[in-house]
């Protein structure tokens, strides 16, 4: 007997109900994360609005409220004005409670009104999404009975619970609590799993928050990021314009000496230039250490391996004790450290600081890192001049 006006059984309503949750969540990071907040793409009228009547039947979003506080997510990270941060308000909080958590802030108006500039400001918007949010979700319950009789009710279910479960409380939660890091960020943004599938790429946020205007997620070449396919076929349909991916390191062999020019290149490579930094310094020299240590010395170098690259403010006092133990009895470990604080203080500073400064600062860094003796850093600071962003002009 046929209860909808789809008789598809128990298989195809959970078929249904798991395609749905998914352009749900495509409608999440495509609008509102890549486009509304980070303006990393611009989308067709047709598809920036069918997202957002589609999140308006199966959120109630507003396209303001989430792209501003998201917006106040990034310039105020891991901080006690950061609306979501587990590292501030604990991980339980923000896993069971992350949908309220958005309402809460949702209703601040300095909030509204100082990050959610350039949203949609319509009459649909004003009228309807925004003034009647609840409707679209009754509408959506609605629909999905007409479809698929008393089953739409599960299937109802499940999408009202599917964003606040994955996107406010796995994304915000555990995306900044637990999983591996590609780029140590000055917050504790992490990335879940390397395919991003079941949440449309968000899963790799430690990326995110690395290159946060990037249209693609994904950085390294196992990842994979399903919401960077979306966009890449909307993109050959003409229905969306990539404005701007993270950049990609470029190097000119045999050039040598730090100008302007590489200064620009390694600021805006920097991630890149930390991530190298340890991958090829702190890590051969952790190892060296490592093969010559006895059994305790090993234990200790072992719980310390990730402090050594982690950015200081991340690091609480315990560990910072641990870190301070290990650096005074490595020599090679603590000039490789120093070197490598030395380098992200200058770019921390670089606001402050003219480009004949940090042209001499990067100089002075490069010279000295030449000069100790460690023949890894010595490689990485020769590399490190090869740097440059126009390489068809060399």
């Amino acid at each position: 007997m046929q209860d909808g006006l789809l008789d598809l059984g128990w298989g195809g309503v959970a078929i249904a109900a798991l395609i749905f949750t998914h352009i749900t969540i495509a409608s999440v990071t495509i609008y509102l994360h890549r486009h509304s907040a980070h303006r990393a793409v611009d989308l067709h009228p047709i598809i920036s609005h069918f997202f957002r009547l589609w999140l308006w039947l199966t959120t109630g979003q507003e396209t303001k409220a989430w792209t501003a506080i998201h917006r106040k997510h990034h310039a105020r990270c891991e901080t006690e004005e950061d609306p979501h941060s587990p590292q501030v308000l604990g991980i339980r909080k923000v896993l069971l409670e992350g949908a309220e958590l958005y309402r809460k802030e949702a209703k601040n108006k300095e909030t509204m009104e100082k990050y959610g500039f350039g949203t949609p400001d319509d009459w649909l918007e004003r009228n309807l999404y925004e003034k009647h949010s609840r409707w679209g979700i009754v509408a959506m319950l609605g629909i999905n009975v007409v479809l698929f009789g008393p089953l739409g009710l599960t299937v109802w279910a499940v999408q009202m619970a599917w964003m606040p479960v994955f996107a406010a409380g796995i994304v915000n939660g555990i995306g900044h609590y637990w999983g591996y890091r590609n780029y140590e960020t000055e917050d504790a943004a992490t990335n879940i799993v390397p395919w991003g599938i079941l949440i449309g790429g968000e899963e790799l946020h430690n990326n995110h928050h690395a290159f946060p205007s990037s249209a693609k997620l994904s950085s390294r070449p196992w990842e994979f990021d399903i919401g960077w396919l979306y966009i890449r076929i909307l993109s050959a349909l003409n229905l969306a314009t990539v404005k701007k991916v993270a950049p990609k390191p470029v190097l000119v062999p045999g050039k040598t000496g730090v100008d302007a020019e590489t200064v620009k290149a390694i600021m805006v490579n920097r991630m890149h230039v930390l991530a190298s930094y340890a991958r090829d310094v702190i890590k051969p020299t952790f190892k060296a250490e490592l093969k010559h240590a006895d059994d305790s010395w090993r234990q200790l170098l072992k719980s310390s391996r990730r402090l050594l690259v982690r950015d200081e403010r991340l690091i609480d006092d315990r560990a910072k004790g641990r870190l301070i133990v290990v650096l005074n009895q490595s020599s090679a470990l603590q000039t490789v450290y120093d070197y490598k604080v030395q380098l992200q203080a200058l770019w921390q500073r670089s606001s402050h600081l003219g480009n004949h400064e940090l042209v001499a600062g990067l100089q002075d860094w490069c010279r000295q890192a030449e000069a100790s003796g460690i023949q890894s850093l010595r490689d990485f600071a020769a590399r490190l001049q090869s740097y440059t962003l126009h390489p068809a002009a060399m």
